[in-house]
């Protein structure tokens, strides 16, 4: 017997609060302003409990400022939701000590050791029974034969282990991570994501902003955000049939050259360079087809249908947007959204049925 989807089931109804007991965020119009320029606009999201959640599109694009207003960390200027059960408006502070954010550049102190470091956020979150806990701390995170050694004089890995440590060090119910293994080796990107994936069996929810294509395969449920806007969300798995994209895998003598050629193809989209392979996408799929017959008579050329992942679809939307500030250089542009189909009402977020891992 299988475990439910949580995505499957009608939701349990809502506390007298109007928090929805198996969201850990559901917020409404969410809207943020500077300058004259909505960094995001209209936003609506539903994060169910115990979920990895990530927020992807180019630098620039309202992912970190999303996320700061849906934990609480940052008043947006309309819209309303709740955050673990809290107005993300009226009750902040009760959303901040819930919740543990990890910035994208190492923030702690380079002059305190491991330890002292870790003390000291417990301190500040007043931890019960501090010393245990940051010896726990210590040795959940493989820190304790570094903790005297000072902050500063970490590489980029452990540094990361020492943030993530720190981050965890109350017991927070939601994990903010931005951007969290640029500049690390693939070994400690590993090491990282298995701990994250064990705090999320264990109910911890977590949310990641981030382009990178390698933290993005590792989340369970992804939104894509351009131009402040949230273009595409839901499962990660399924967000290519979402895109609606077909994608054949090509070999040949003479890629670069066929790489040129198939890119003025008016039925393929994007053409990506995996090594040795040509990725083929489109979305008007008997035209595709019918090129892929025409090419297979050309010398060397081999050409096989694959189902469209992750990847594929992560390079198609990424391609298809545009720096928010580059917009800015020309008061007169018009933004030119990603080619994306329209959502359908029957792709709209659908809730959660039970928190995940529970029981």
């Amino acid at each position: 017997m299988t475990a439910a989807d949580p995505l499957s089931a009608p939701p349990s109804p809502p506390d007298a609060s109007g928090a929805h007991p198996d969201w850990a965020i559901s917020v409404q119009g969410m809207t943020k302003v500077y300058g004259g320029r909505r960094v995001v606009d209209d936003f609506d999201m539903q994060v169910p409990r115990g979920a990895i959640y990530g927020f992807l599109g180019p630098n620039g694009s309202g992912k970190t400022t999303t996320i700061r207003m849906m934990c609480g960390l940052l008043t947006p200027d309309a819209g309303q939701g709740s955050c673990l059960g809290f107005d993300i408006r009226k009750q902040q502070v009760q959303i901040k000590a819930r919740v543990g954010y990890m910035t994208q550049r190492f923030s702690l102190y380079e002059d305190l050791t491991i330890r002292e470091n870790l003390d000291f956020f417990a301190r500040m979150y007043g931890v019960q029974q501090r010393r245990q806990r940051v010896a726990d701390a210590l040795a959940t995170l493989g820190l304790s034969g570094r903790a005297h050694q000072l902050a500063g004089s970490l590489s980029g890995g452990w540094k990361q282990r020492l943030a993530l440590a720190a981050c965890l060090i109350h017991d927070p119910e939601l994990l903010l991570l931005d951007e969290p293994t640029a500049g690390v080796d693939p070994k400690a990107r590993r090491d990282f994501w298995a701990e994250i994936r064990q705090l999320a069996k264990r109910g911890v929810t977590v949310l990641v902003s981030t382009h990178y294509m390698d933290e993005a395969v590792q989340c369970d449920y992804i939104a894509y955000i351009a131009y402040g806007r949230k273009l595409i969300a839901g499962r990660a798995g399924q967000i290519p049939q979402m895109i609606g994209l077909h994608t054949w895998r090509v070999t040949a003598p003479n890629l670069d050259q066929l790489e040129a050629e198939l890119s003025q193809n008016p039925a393929v989209e994007q053409v990506a360079r995996f090594g040795a392979v040509l990725h083929v996408s489109g979305r008007q799929e008997a035209a595709l087809k019918q090129l892929a017959q025409a090419q297979q008579g050309q010398p060397g050329q081999r050409w096989s249908y694959k189902e469209t992942e992750l990847e594929e679809a992560f390079i198609y939307l990424m391609a298809s947007g545009t720096d928010n500030f580059a917009q800015e250089a020309d008061p007169g542009a018009t933004a030119k959204p990603p080619a994306v189909p329209p959502r359908r009402q029957d792709q709209a977020d659908p809730p959660p049925s039970a928190p995940r891992g529970a029981g």
